[in-house]
């Protein structure tokens, strides 16, 4: 494997840690700023939001653009856009910088798993993947969770020169490591890709993938002032709590990557199904600090043991188009982040306090787990159609591969 396929996960390290460090952050941000939590909260919407509008936008507008080049100007934009979160002297400020992080984040991702599979042998394009994808997992094991506690050690602001830090250690990995890839000879058909958008099943994947993730981040964006206020476990113990969702993360991870290739409806149904039940479990026990730590680390596996089948969906109904597919999958799941903190704002600014997101969260996984069941029956329906004497139909992979 080239070294410089690590240098990219080291990347996505940064990148992921940035994107869910304010979980563990939020209480002191809303102090320092002097906003709510639930204003906190959009923060972590700000970003989604970003990575919603730049994924497909930065796919297409860096397809000519040369590679490495393109690669050295996103991470050098997001590593800024730390320093200005870090130097934010308001709220309005913070909100900006997240925002335009976000946009080269998406945009990182996009041509950066372009690359990986570039810089690869086809025998090993998987693993590079693999790579990329374990930084992502890392984020959420190790750099959240360090993110919480510099926060609580430091003040919030350390966590986002943590950041700052660790993508200059990626901008020089990129600058000195990545080789010269060249800009693909075939141009992508777009207006043909674009057609995909025009089938109802890949909306419908879409929105299960948002409802799914989004139910899952109504909770988990309020997990540190529920951990504090409502279970009455200490600051100090915030940091560990995410270290365990983060673990769990990685388990279901590969238990939903092991199982979703042959059982792909069965382990989004029984995934989201989990994960309702777990959040509900969260809402009901929430007073009780050893429940609430073993649920957080359940709900890691849960959610992520989900997220292969979600990812393989997608691909397999939107897989005429290959230079947006993933930037539609990115799209999807951000698009979740960023009505799930929402969501769970809007119910404690009801005053239904600080459990009330997980129930928020458990009421969109149940529309998930609805539409799931609709899609199921769509695509039974297509595979026979396609089997029909004297029709053709462009029936979905048979093989539903993530």
């Amino acid at each position: 494997m080239s070294f410089a396929v690590y240098i990219l996960g080291l990347s996505v390290f940064a990148l992921g840690t940035s994107e869910f460090m304010l979980s563990g952050l939020l209480p002191p941000i809303a102090d320092d700023m002097d906003v709510s939590i639930p204003q906190a909260g959009l923060l972590i919407s700000a970003f989604a939001i970003g990575m919603v509008v730049g994924a497909p936008l930065l796919a297409v507008a860096t397809l000519k653009l040369p590679r490495k080049a393109t690669l050295i100007a996103l991470i050098t934009v997001f590593g800024l856009g730390q320093v200005a979160g870090a130097l934010a002297p308001t709220y309005e400020v913070l909100f900006v910088s997240r925002v335009i992080s976000a946009l080269a984040c998406a945009g990182f991702w996009a041509l950066g798993a372009a690359v990986a599979v570039a810089m690869v042998p086809v025998n090993q394009r998987a693993r590079a993947m693999a790579v990329m994808i374990g930084g992502l997992s890392i984020a959420n094991v190790l750099g959240v969770p360090l993110g919480a506690f510099l926060g609580d050690q430091l003040g919030w602001r350390s966590a986002f020169w943590a950041v700052a830090v660790a993508s200059a250690v990626a901008l020089v990995g990129v600058v000195t490591r990545i080789p010269h890839i060249p800009v693909p000879a075939e141009k992508p058909r777009l207006k043909r890709e674009l057609a995909i958008y025009g089938d109802r099943q890949v909306w419908l994947a879409v929105v299960i993938t948002a409802l799914a993730g989004g139910g899952i981040f109504a909770a988990f964006s309020y997990l540190a002032p529920l951990l504090t206020d409502v279970a009455g476990i200490g600051e100090g113990w915030v940091s560990t709590v995410l270290a365990l969702f983060g673990i769990g993360a990685l388990v279901g991870t590969a238990l939903g990557g092991r199982f979703a290739d042959a059982h792909l409806f069965g382990v989004m149904i029984s995934g989201i199904a989990a994960s309702m039940v777990l959040l509900s479990a969260l809402a009901l026990f929430a007073t009780v600090p050893a429940v609430v730590i073993v649920l957080a680390f359940l709900l890691g596996v849960s959610a992520f043991y989900t997220a292969p089948a979600l990812n393989a969906r997608i691909f397999n109904v939107a897989n005429a188009a290959p230079t947006l597919a993933a930037a539609t999958t990115t799209a999807a799941f951000n698009l979740g982040n960023t009505v799930g903190p929402w969501f769970g704002g809007t119910v404690i600014d009801a005053d239904l306090g600080y459990e009330s997101p997980a129930w928020a969260g458990a009421a969109m996984l149940i529309v998930a787990l609805g539409l799931v069941m609709i899609a199921r029956r769509l695509h039974g329906r297509s595979r026979v159609v396609a089997g029909s004497p004297g029709v053709t139909v462009r029936p979905e992979p048979v093989t539903e591969r993530v």
